[in-house]
C-alpha cells in the first residue's frame, strides 16, 4: 500500500471519528436537563407578579399565575428572601387570587400564605382571615382543609375565639378530609402558645366524638389531640388508656400503636416513683391495666401493632420473666416472616432483651440459626450476636464454624460488631478462651480495615485483663500479628504492651525475636517503639540484660534521630544498673539443687535498680494532670516567688473527674485502660478551670497559700427562689473558705453588701472575716467570701452551720434601671450547711491499688463493720463512696448484677496535709435486713484512718 493511500485511509477514518463524536455530543446535549428555576431573576419574579393584579388573566391563565407564586416560592426557599416591602406587596397582589376558581391556582394560594406569613407584617396577614373563613365554610372539602390548616399557622391566641366555632365543627364532620386537618391545626396550635392550648382544650368534647370515625387516619390524629389536651393530667392520661384500651374502638392500627406508647409510658412512670408494687400482673392498678393492655394488643390483626406492643413489653423496667414471654413468643414468630423489614424489627429487639434475659431467648435459637443465612447482612449479623450472648458453653465451636464463614463476606461494620460478641462470650465462658482467641487471632491475618483489626486487639486485651490465664497465648497471638501488620499504630501499641506485660510471663526470652524483627524490618515509629519494649525487657529481667545490650546497639547506627537518640539513652541507663548490679548467673550446682519451679530464684532486678526506677516506675500523675497542677502552681498566690525545690511531693493535687475514670462497667481492659488509645480518635479534653481561682484573685486572702482541694459548688436554695446561692467550700492546710455565689432573680430589686452569715455550736471552726459582694443586679451573680479558721487541736469531724443571707435592697425602675427607694436591709433564710471529714479528702486514683495498698502497710490500719439499712448493694456502694470522698479504683465502684458474691470496693485518696490513704471495703446482703459492710482502711498519718472510718457512722 501506497503512503498516499495510507494517508487517505487515516483520514477517513479521522473524518469517521469526528461524526460518530459529534453524534454523541448532539446526543449529551439533548440529554442535558436544565431546572426551569435555575437562573431566576428575584427582580424579574417581581414584575411577572404583577399578573395577580389583573383580574382578567387570572380567571383565563391560572396555570401562569401558579408557575409565578412557585417560582416566589423557590427564590423564599433557596435563600433569596423578599424584603418586608416586597413582601407585602407581592402578598396582596396573592390575596385577589382567590377569585379564581381553578382548584391547582387555590392550592398554591394557600401553600403561598403559610410559607410568607412570617416574613410579613402581623397586620397584613390578618387581611386574608376573612377570605380562609369563608373558604373554611364552603361546600369544597379541598378548600376547607386547607384553609383551616393556613389558619392555624397566621392567627395568633386573640383571634383563634373568633374560629373556635369553625374549628371544632370541622372536627367531627363527616368528611375526613376536613376532620383531619381541623384535628392537626388544633394540635399545631395548642403547641404554638399556652394560651392556645388552654381554648384547644375546650374541644375536648368534638375530639373524643372524631375518636369514633370510620375514618382511620382521623382516629388517628384525634388520639394524638387528646392525649396533648390530657398529658398535663396523669390521671387523666392513665383514665384515656383504661377507657380506649376497654372498649376496643380503635380501628386505626396508628391510634393504637400510640395507645400502646402512652400505656408504656404510664409504666415506666409507674416505676420510676415506687409504684411498681408486686409486679406488673399483680401491681398497681395503673401498671395492672397498662400490661393488661399491652399483653392483649400481641393478639392484634396489624403486625404494627402487634410490634409495638412487643417492643413495649420487652422495655419496661424491672420487668420479670413471666412479663417478658409473651412477647418473645411473638417475636419468634416475626423471626419467619418473609417481610425483611418484620424479620429486622423482630431481630433487633431480641438482640436487646438478650443482654438481659438471655434465657429467654434462648428457646428462639434454631429460628436465629436459620436466620444465619439471611439475604439481609444486618438481619445475618444481629443474629450472630444474640446466638453469642444467648447460646451455651457446648454450642460455641458450631457457633464459630457458622461464623467463620459467614465473616468473609459481609463489611468491616459488621465483622466489628460479631467481634464484640466475641469478647464478651469470653468473659462468660473464660474456659473457651483459647478456642476464641485463636478464632479471633485468625482474622487479624486476614484482609481488613484499621478499625476491624483495631477491635479485635482490643479484645484480646480486654481478654488478657479479665482472664490472665489467656496472657501468654494471647500475646503470642499479638507477636505474629505485627510481623506483617500494615498499621503502624497498632505495631506500637502492641509493641508497648509486650513491653509490659511480657517480662512478667514464664518465659520472656521467646518475644524477644518478635520485637526485634521491627528493629530490623520496620519504619522508624515502629523501630522507637521496639527499642523502648526491649529495654524494657531489659529493666524486669537482669539475665537478658547482656543479650539485650547487644541488640540495642544495631539501633546506635539507626538513621532515625529519636530511635538514635532513645537507644543511647537507654543503653546508658542499662549500662549503669550492670555496672552496679551485675548478674551472676545460678551455678550448675545451684540449678542442680531446685526441686520445683517455685523454689528457682526469680529473675527480678534488686531493691534500688537503676534501670528498673527509671524505666518501670511510673509518673505518680499522667501528663494531662501533671500539667494542670503546673497550671494549678502557677496561678496560686507566691508560688512563682517561693525558693523550694519544685518536686511532685509539693505540686497541687489534681483530682480524678469521673469522665477520667475508666467505666467500670467494661469487663475487660481496652487499649485505653493501658494508656494505648488511639490519640487519633481521643476526644479533645475541656480546659479545666482551678475552682480556687476566684480565691486566688482576691488580695485579702493571699496569705491562706494555696488551697488543697476545691469541694462541689452545694446548692443552698431551690433553683426557682427569688435568689439562688450556691456554696464551694474551699479546703486550705488550717483554714476553709467559703465561697457563696448569689444570683438576683427579682427585675425590680438590686442587692448591695451581700454577705451569709454563719452560727455553729461546734468548737472547730472560728469565723476570721467576711468579704461582701458590693452589688448585684437583677440577672447578675456574684461572690460573697466567709473565712473560717480551723481549731488544729481539735480533731476533724463534721460541722453544721446554720446560714443566712443578709444584703441591703434598693428598689429600681426594670425598664429604665433607676432608684425607686432608698436602700433598707433585709434578710433571706438559707439551707444548712455541713463541713464533712469528706471534704478534707481529695479523690486520688491509683494505677496499682494492690501495691499501693501492700506497701503502706497495716501500722495505721483500721478495721470496723457496720450494718447499712440499704436494700441493695448498689445503693450501698454509692453510698460509702459519697460519705468517705475517695475514689473507687480497679473499676469497683460499679456493682455486677445477679451475681449474689459480696462486693469488693477499693478506694484511695488523699487527705489534708498530703496523707495517702487507702480503704478495701467488703460488702454484702444480709437478707431483706440490709447490707453488711466491713471495711478496712489505712493511711500515712496514723489519725486519719479513724476519722476516715467514722464517716460512715
Amino acid at each position: 500500500m501506497s503512503g498516499m493511500e495510507e494517508e487517505g485511509l487515516a483520514g477517513a477514518v479521522l473524518k469517521e471519528l469526528q461524526q460518530v463524536a459529534e453524534k454523541f455530543k448532539d446526543e449529551d446535549m439533548e440529554d442535558d436537563f436544565i431546572s426551569p428555576y435555575a437562573h431566576l431573576n428575584k427582580s424579574a419574579v417581581l414584575q411577572e407578579a404583577r399578573i395577580f393584579h389583573d383580574s382578567i388573566s387570572v380567571r383565563e391563565n391560572p396555570r401562569k399565575c401558579c408557575t409565578v407564586i412557585a417560582q416566589l416560592l423557590h427564590l423564599q426557599n433557596t435563600g433569596q428572601f423578599l424584603s418586608s416591602t416586597e413582601a407585602t406587596e407581592v402578598f396582596f397582589g396573592v390575596t385577589k387570587l382567590f377569585m379564581s376558581d381553578d382548584a391547582s391556582l387555590r392550592r398554591m394560594v394557600y401553600l403561598f400564605i403559610k410559607e410568607v406569613a412570617e416574613t410579613c407584617n402581623p397586620d397584613d396577614v390578618i387581611i386574608v382571615t376573612s377570605s380562609l373563613t369563608k373558604d373554611m365554610t364552603c361546600d369544597v372539602d379541598l378548600y376547607r382543609a386547607n384553609a383551616l390548616r393556613v389558619l392555624a399557622r397566621i392567627i395568633d391566641s386573640a383571634m383563634l375565639g373568633a374560629i373556635e366555632r369553625y374549628v371544632k365543627q370541622a372536627i367531627v364532620d363527616s368528611s375526613g378530609q376536613v376532620s383531619s386537618a381541623a384535628l392537626v391545626s388544633s394540635l399545631f396550635l395548642s403547641q404554638q402558645a399556652a394560651e392556645n392550648a388552654i381554648v384547644v382544650k375546650r374541644w375536648i368534647g368534638e375530639v373524643q366524638e372524631a375518636t369514633s370515625s370510620p375514618n382511620l387516619m382521623v382516629q388517628f390524629h384525634a388520639m394524638q389531640l387528646l392525649y396533648k389536651i390530657k398529658s398535663g393530667d396523669r390521671l387523666g392520661v392513665s383514665k384515656l388508656v383504661q377507657q380506649y384500651s376497654s372498649r376496643n374502638s380503635l380501628k386505626s392500627p396508628l391510634a393504637v400503636v400510640c395507645l400502646i406508647r402512652y400505656a408504656c409510658k404510664l409504666n415506666h412512670d409507674e416505676v420510676a416513683e415506687g409504684r411498681l408494687g408486686g409486679g406488673y400482673q399483680n401491681g398497681s392498678h395503673i401498671c395492672a391495666i397498662g400490661y393488661a393492655f399491652l399483653e392483649a394488643s400481641l393478639r392484634h390483626k396489624s403486625e404494627m401493632v402487634i410490634y409495638e406492643a412487643a417492643r413495649a413489653i420487652c422495655s419496661l423496667p424491672q420487668a420479670e420473666a413471666q412479663d417478658i414471654n409473651p412477647a418473645i413468643s411473638v417475636l419468634q414468630m416475626f423471626l419467619s416472616s418473609p417481610k425483611p423489614a418484620t424479620r429486622f424489627g423482630a431481630m433487633k429487639i431480641l438482640a436487646g432483651i438478650s443482654n438481659t434475659h438471655p434465657r429467654l431467648v434462648a428457646k428462639c435459637n434454631e429460628d436465629l440459626e436459620a436466620l444465619l443465612s439471611d439475604p439481609n447482612r444486618s438481619i445475618a449479623t444481629l443474629s450472630i450476636t444474640t446466638l453469642l450472648k444467648t447460646g451455651s458453653e457446648n454450642s460455641i465451636d458450631r457457633l464459630l464454624k457458622q461464623i467463620s464463614a459467614f465473616l468473609t463476606d459481609i463489611a468491616d461494620e459488621y465483622k466489628i460488631t460479631v467481634v464484640k460478641s466475641l469478647q464478651r462470650l469470653c468473659f462468660t465462658y473464660p474456659n473457651k478462651h483459647r478456642i476464641l482467641v485463636g478464632f479471633m487471632s485468625n482474622f487479624l491475618r486476614e484482609e481488613g480495615g484499621f478499625e476491624f483489626k483495631k477491635t479485635i486487639v482490643n479484645s484480646i486485651i480486654a481478654l488478657i485483663k479479665a482472664v490472665p490465664e489467656t496472657s501468654e497465648s494471647s500475646l503470642l497471638h499479638l507477636c505474629e500479628f505485627i510481623e506483617d501488620c500494615e498499621f503502624t499504630m497498632l505495631s506500637t501499641q502492641i509493641l508497648h504492651l509486650l513491653g509490659e506485660l511480657g517480662p512478667t510471663t514464664s518465659a520472656p526470652a521467646r518475644y524477644i525475636r518478635f520485637i526485634y524483627n521491627r528493629v530490623m524490618l520496620e519504619n522508624s515509629a515502629v523501630r522507637a517503639a521496639a527499642i523502648g519494649s526491649l529495654a524494657k525487657f531489659a529493666a524486669s529481667c537482669p539475665s537478658l540484660r547482656a543479650s539485650i545490650m547487644t541488640l540495642l546497639k544495631r539501633g546506635m547506627e539507626d538513621e532515625d534521630d529519636e530511635t538514635r537518640d532513645r537507644t543511647t539513652l537507654l543503653m546508658c541507663v542499662l549500662e549503669d544498673a550492670m555496672e552496679k548490679n551485675p548478674y551472676i548467673a545460678p551455678t550448675e550446682e545451684e540449678e542442680q539443687e531446685v526441686v520445683d519451679a517455685e523454689s528457682m530464684p526469680k529473675d527480678v532486678p534488686v531493691e534500688g535498680d537503676t534501670a528498673a526506677f527509671v524505666l518501670l516506675e511510673g509518673m505518680p500523675m499522667s501528663f494531662d494532670k501533671l500539667r494542670r497542677s503546673l497550671m494549678m502552681y502557677k496561678s496560686s498566690p507566691g508560688s512563682m516567688e517561693s525558693g523550694e525545690a519544685l518536686n511532685f511531693s509539693n505540686l497541687p493535687i489534681v483530682e480524678d473527674s469521673e469522665e477520667e475514670i475508666p467505666s467500670s462497667h467494661d469487663s475487660g481492659m481496652m487499649m485505653d485502660d493501658l494508656g494505648l488509645g488511639d490519640p487519633t480518635k481521643s476526644e479533645v479534653a475541656k480546659e479545666k478551670v482551678d475552682p480556687a481561682a476566684a480565691v486566688y484573685a482576691i488580695p485579702e486572702l493571699a496569705a491562706l497559700g494555696r488551697a488543697f482541694r476545691s469541694a462541689s459548688a452545694v446548692p443552698l436554695t431551690e433553683s426557682e427562689t427569688e435568689y439562688v446561692v450556691t456554696c464551694i467550700k474551699h479546703i486550705f492546710e488550717s483554714h476553709v473558705v467559703l465561697q457563696f455565689s448569689v444570683m438576683n432573680t427579682i427585675d425590680d430589686q438590686r442587692l448591695e453588701n451581700v454577705t451569709v452569715m454563719l452560727e455553729s455550736d461546734g468548737e472547730l471552726f472560728e469565723i476570721t472575716g467576711e468579704i461582701p459582694a458590693q452589688v448585684i443586679k437583677y440577672g447578675e451573680t456574684a461572690n460573697t467570701f466567709t473565712v473560717l479558721q480551723r481549731n488544729e487541736d481539735v480533731p476533724i469531724e463534721a460541722s453544721a452551720f446554720t446560714c443566712t443571707l443578709h444584703f441591703n435592697v434598693v428598689q429600681v425602675d426594670p425598664a429604665s434601671g433607676e432608684d425607686e427607694s432608698d436602700a433598707f436591709e433585709e434578710e433571706y433564710p438559707l439551707e444548712d450547711l455541713e463541713i464533712s471529714t469528706a471534704d478534707y479528702m481529695a479523690k486520688v486514683t491509683v494505677p496499682d491499688f494492690r501495691k499501693s495498698w501492700e506497701n503502706i502497710g497495716n501500722d495505721n490500719e483500721v478495721l470496723e463493720k457496720y450494718a447499712l439499712s440499704f436494700k441493695s448493694i448498689e445503693d450501698a456502694v454509692l453510698a460509702v463512696i459519697n460519705l468517705l470522698g475517695m475514689q473507687p479504683c480497679d473499676g469497683t465502684g460499679s456493682v455486677k448484677q445477679n451475681t449474689g458474691k459480696p462486693h469488693m470496693l477499693h478506694l484511695s485518696g488523699v487527705f489534708i496535709g498530703g496523707k495517702s490513704t487507702f480503704a478495701r471495703a467488703q460488702l454484702a446482703m444480709q437478707g431483706d435486713s440490709g447490707v453488711v459492710l466491713k471495711i478496712a482502711v489505712r493511711s500515712e498519718d496514723e489519725n486519719v484512718p479513724r476519722m476516715v472510718a467514722d464517716c460512715i457512722s
